[in-house]
């Protein structure tokens, strides 16, 4: 069978987006095209066309061809149908949703990345809603354990493996590697931060955060070896590759509910704010995930952070 991928931003390294296409491409031994110059002869020579991200004339484009050759379309949304990042510019969406959901609606499958991605996208198609399968990105990446089963949490608090973080110099090296974006959170991670340090005026650990928008080769490792802690702050992520690169590279990592692809197999809990908020932990007590982050106030979501961010401090 001959699969086609269709993918903005293909050669844009640190979109992810494009790396989970051609992690995908790679194990169908599929063709992957840049989706503004993929042809009507390459659509057609496909048995089956996968179109990634939606909202856009190209991603139509690229649909309304596969249809009319009668070809099988496959669509991958990457997180866009998050109800949180539906409301972000929500007026140009409602605008054009109609356009969306005919080429939603004439899919042969949709693709997701995880189980709240799915429920998502039932909500947004309603009854006429396709086939939807779920993929799981994370198997690409060599990860180490999930769920917290080999000793690395205790309920006394966190134990990492028999190694305590690394500092610097007495600092605590905090690392957001992304672009800036109003849905990523940097606002409450520099808040968290803050207080943090008002609070601790006198201790010898002190923080160091480093925001990096764009790393690649060296620059990038030499960030890696620089980073104690990767914080992911997100209101919305479609995968969160970054925290994949950092458990990869033995980092530890915060997270939160906004990218829920992360959200498995996560065992322990300690509790912080009100109900249905606290911190999980994963991969060997590696990952530190934020519940009820999504969906708190602003206030509540700086306190899970500061929370989390003092524990690794303690």
């Amino acid at each position: 069978m001959k699969i086609l991928h269709a993918v903005p931003g293909l050669n844009e390294q640190w979109c992810g987006i494009a790396v989970a296409a051609k992690l995908l491409s790679k194990e169908q031994g599929a063709l992957c095209v840049e989706i503004k110059k993929a042809s009507q002869l390459e659509i057609r020579e496909a048995d089956e066309v996968w179109v990634h991200s939606c909202w856009t004339p190209c991603v139509w484009r690229v649909c309304f061809l596969a249809i009319k050759a009668r070809k099988k379309l496959v669509r991958m949304l990457h997180g866009n149908l998050d109800p949180v990042r539906l409301k972000y510019h929500g007026w140009k969406k409602w605008l054009v949703g109609p356009i969306e959901r005919w080429c939603l609606r004439r899919c042969d499958r949709i693709v997701a990345t995880c189980e709240a991605e799915k429920d998502w996208i039932k909500a947004y198609l309603g009854k006429r809603c396709p086939e939807i399968e779920v993929t799981d990105i994370k198997r690409f990446f060599k990860l180490g354990s999930g769920g917290v089963g080999s000793g690395g949490v205790e309920s006394g608090g966190v134990v990492f493996n028999n190694s305590q973080l690394i500092t610097h110099n007495s600092q605590l090296h905090l690392l957001y590697l992304g672009r800036r974006h109003p849905l990523k959170g940097l606002e409450y991670l520099e808040e968290a931060v803050r207080q943090i340090q008002h609070r601790n005026d006198s201790a010898s650990l002190r923080l160091c955060v480093k925001i990096v928008s764009n790393a690649f080769g060296d620059e990038k490792e030499k960030v890696w070896e620089w980073c104690d802690v990767l914080v992911l702050p997100t209101l919305s992520e479609n995968f969160g590759l970054v925290v994949a690169e950092a458990l990869e590279r033995g980092k530890r990592v915060i997270t939160t509910d906004g990218a829920p692809a992360w959200g498995d197999g996560l065992e322990f809990r300690v509790k912080s704010g009100g109900v249905g908020t606290g911190i999980w932990f994963g991969y060997g007590g590696r990952l530190i995930y934020l519940k009820g982050y999504r969906e708190g106030s602003d206030d509540e979501r700086v306190k899970l952070l500061r929370d989390a961010i003092e524990r690794l401090c303690k």
